[in-house]
């Protein structure tokens, strides 16, 4: 026993020197976050008092631009145009004046406080023979909110616009998927559904802005459209809907983006809205097993693609 429990002067050296460096090891963290937890406080403090000393810097700028605003305004009075009197005081940077929506540039609308992408939206609408009939029209305009709307509506000139009597003239940019068409005698424009923009298909009816974004969208992942028919698969859309503008959709160029089956991975099929994750994985294991495809249809040989399956991918693949 004695040969066991006995410890020669090293040993005995060894074990407390052991003990030492295991306590060390347990108290050694808490000592740390200690030390981080109040270095985290000081920062957290001295950050609120720089957030603090910057909304007193902000303050103070506001007034001072507030104050220079106001002294140009009267050394200015006869300048083209003016900012009024009651105008927004959230909207200080932005200018104010008497404006025709239909004439004036896109720096100007920047000028009236309208984002860049409203501007863009405002401007195709314009080229593409679009008119602004009466004020209201602009509250039409997708990108337009209603704050924007009630800040321009006191300084909208439109000449001639005492001719318009209709308080709800049309506009080809409305908010809603499904818009109400009050004026029956509109008619629908032809679209060329592979190359049209989403004002194109905003201008059918029953087409609103997030339908038009859909269909780009199914198109873009597609590769392209190869029948009008393909429209009715758009998530959302009503057959109704669909029996309406069919006539007036068109492909005036019918190719396709098509994908190489022997060579496309599983991540470039699956991308595919007809070719789903367990298809394309059936693909490239046939194709391992059995070696690439001489033909297309070829891809019937695999369990799981049907006729109808086979008929929809056929004009987007290739080998």
């Amino acid at each position: 026993m004695r040969e066991y429990f006995s410890f020669t002067r090293k040993e005995r050296i060894g074990v407390l020197v052991l003990i030492f460096l295991i306590l060390l090891i347990f108290i050694f963290p808490y000592f740390f976050e200690f030390r981080k937890s109040k270095t985290d406080q000081h920062s957290l403090e001295q950050f609120k008092n720089e957030i603090a000393q910057l909304k007193v810097k902000s303050q103070n700028d506001d007034v001072r631009q507030e104050a220079s605003a106001n002294k140009t305004d009267d050394d200015n009075n006869n300048a083209d145009y003016y900012e009024p009197i009651q105008q927004n005081k959230n909207d200080k940077k932005n200018s104010l004046f008497y404006f025709d929506p239909n004439t004036i540039s896109e720096d100007q609308w920047r000028q009236l406080g309208i984002r860049d992408k409203t501007v863009h939206t405002i401007q195709h609408y314009l080229l593409r023979g679009g008119r602004f009939k009466i004020p209201v029209d602009l509250k039409k305009v997708y990108g337009i909110h209603e704050d924007d709307y009630n800040r321009l509506s006191p300084f909208i000139k439109i000449k001639n616009s005492s001719d318009i009597g209709k308080e709800d003239s049309e506009a080809v940019f409305v908010k809603k998927d499904h818009p109400t068409f009050t004026d029956k005698s509109k008619k629908s424009p032809i679209v060329d559904i592979n190359i049209s923009d989403s004002i194109g298909f905003s201008g059918l009816r029953g087409i609103g802005s997030k339908l038009a974004s859909r269909i780009i969208h199914f198109r873009e992942r597609l590769g392209g459209f190869y029948e009008v028919d393909q429209i009715a698969e758009i998530y959302g859309l009503p057959d109704s809907v669909f029996k309406a503008i069919k006539p007036f959709l068109r492909i005036s160029n019918d190719s396709v983006n098509k994908i190489d089956i022997n060579t496309a991975d599983v991540n470039i099929l699956k991308q595919h809205p007809y070719i789903r994750w367990e298809m394309a994985r059936a693909i490239v294991q046939y194709r391992s097993q059995h070696g690439p495809f001489k033909k297309p249809d070829d891809l019937l040989q695999i369990t799981i693609i049907s006729p109808e399956n086979y008929k929809k991918i056929e004009p987007y693949i290739k080998n």
